[in-house]
């Protein structure tokens, strides 16, 4: 790696988000469910081929959880990014089916990574990320649909903390244990033909099940989706798109959008070479992402266009990796107005129009309208009301979010984000808007749509690391050492 100068932020665009994101790789494991008829089998964690850069970093760190986010902070310090808030992504087929002392011990030695220090337990880890140096502000699980519904009884001998009635499943539980806040669900589609056909061992009940389900207990609910699967076609996919938003039972927080490619070691390479599947071309998908992001609502944010796949292990698909660039400058060019969470971001904007970007403070920048105005959406979705809360300026550059879902007279506050170039916990910067009292804004104003609903308390889903700011804003970690809970 180029080691950067003394002021310069190498690869700025990873921290632009306003958090340091760490992906970290479970050892390669079988799905239970089987194959689907896409997916590889290389040896190597399920999806993923053995050249994949987070299966090689896994891989020559023997899949040590704590080796991984080591060497990480250490690559992000190098390019002098801000790891204070990290942003944890455990990957590598179906997490939540490995064995439980397994699951729990990869989260734990996750904490003892962050905190440099080894703990005795979880529960002590995670209680010392609240103060340590790298804080784990959010943490993220990637699952099947099916898996968040299994709701086999518990037991505090299983699952290393107390049973209690409040949680719905096993994984439910084990999941607020380990102090998750975002689930991203293998979706790929809204069709049960055609996840019969590709063997996806579930149907679209199991994803309007596991939405709610995610939903009624605070997490941030991201899909995966997938285009071109076999079966399908692009009229097919973009009228499944439009029922993502248009059907409350869905209506995801976020979106990852992947080109159904053909992949060495997959069933799907059979039916390629016998001329019964053909996969998109570069035109039809771009095609049908642009029409897809101009239908996206204000709400939701597309994490990633794409995946990774070398060349190597690429048979036939799409090659081009940032095709999002791509995409991003045709809506540009078009002046198409995109609502899409991640086109709007403050950080983004400062990227595109700064002279010397990559530098610690971003001097340069174009000046851009910081008269700020609170912008609140109601929306209906999977059986209870949805406020979408952003701080926004004429230009309806975001700047900052919150999620406050109401049902069943209970409130949880899903997700508080400020946008931006990310900055360590007490720094503050006239060029950044972090740290600036946009949080507490909106918090304040999710709190009034609460009393008005005259509902008297409001839970907060919160990560380990942000716990002390809530704490000053009047929330306490209830019994459970779950949620940040403030009487209102």
């Amino acid at each position: 790696m180029k080691i950067p100068n003394k002021d310069e932020v190498r690869k700025p665009s990873k921290t632009l988000a306003g958090v340091t994101p760490i992906a970290v790789m479970a050892k390669p494991k079988k799905c239970r469910h089987g194959v689907c008829l896409y997916c590889p089998s290389l040896n190597v964690p399920q999806s993923y081929t053995p050249k994949s850069p987070p299966v090689l970093r896994a891989e020559r760190l023997k899949y040590n959880p704590y080796e991984q986010i080591n060497s990480r902070l250490k690559a992000f310090k190098l390019m002098n990014h801000p790891t204070d808030k990290i942003e944890l992504i455990v990957m590598g087929g179906n997490f939540l089916e490995y064995p439980l002392n397994y699951q729990y011990n990869f989260i734990k030695r996750c904490y003892d990574a962050l905190n440099q220090k080894k703990s005795k337990n979880l529960s002590e880890a995670k209680k010392l990320n609240e103060t340590t140096k790298h804080r784990c502000v959010a943490l993220c699980i990637e699952t099947r649909p099916d898996t968040i519904n299994d709701t086999k009884n518990f037991s505090k001998k299983n699952f290393g903390a107390p049973e209690n009635k409040i949680f719905e499943g096993k994984e439910i539980q084990k999941i607020l244990n380990f102090g998750c806040t975002r689930v991203e669900l293998g979706v790929q589609c809204l069709d049960d033909k055609i996840y019969k056909k590709i063997n996806r061992g579930h149907g679209v009940k199991e994803v309007i099940k596991a939405t709610k389900t995610l939903k009624n207990y605070g997490f941030k609910v991201g899909y995966h989706i997938m285009l071109g699967l076999p079966y399908s076609n692009p009229i097919k996919d973009l009228k499944m798109f439009k029922e993502l938003f248009k059907n409350p039972n869905f209506k995801p927080d976020q979106l990852k959008i992947y080109p159904c490619q053909v992949i060495k070691g997959a069933e799907l390479e059979k039916l390629y070479r016998k001329g019964k599947y053909k996969p998109y071309s570069k035109e039809q998908v771009e095609d049908l992402i642009i029409k897809m992001m101009k239908i996206i609502p204000n709400y939701c944010r597309v994490m990633r266009i794409m995946r990774e796949i070398p060349p190597d292990y690429l048979t036939a698909g799409i090659l081009r990796i940032d095709l999002r660039k791509d995409i991003d400058e045709k809506l540009k060019f078009s002046k198409t107005k995109i609502k899409e969470i991640r086109f709007r971001e403050i950080g983004f904007e400062l990227r595109d129009n700064t002279n010397s970007f990559g530098k610690m403070l971003y001097p340069k920048t174009k000046k851009i309208n910081s008269e700020l105005k609170l912008k609140i959406t109601k929306y209906k979705a999977s059986q209870g009301d949805e406020y979408f809360l952003e701080m926004v300026n004429k230009n309806n550059i975001l700047f900052g979010l919150c999620r406050l879902r109401i049902f069943d007279n209970k409130s949880f506050l899903r997700e508080l984000h400020v946008y931006g170039p990310s900055l360590s916990l007490k720094q503050k910067s006239k060029n950044a808007f972090q740290h600036r009292g946009l949080g507490k804004q909106l918090m304040k104003k999710a709190e009034e749509i609460v009393i008005e609903n005259k509902i008297p308390e409001l839970k907060v889903i919160s990560g380990v690391g942000v716990r002390k700011y809530y704490e000053k804003l009047g929330y306490k970690l209830d019994k459970n050492n779950v949620y940040m809970v403030k009487r209102l």
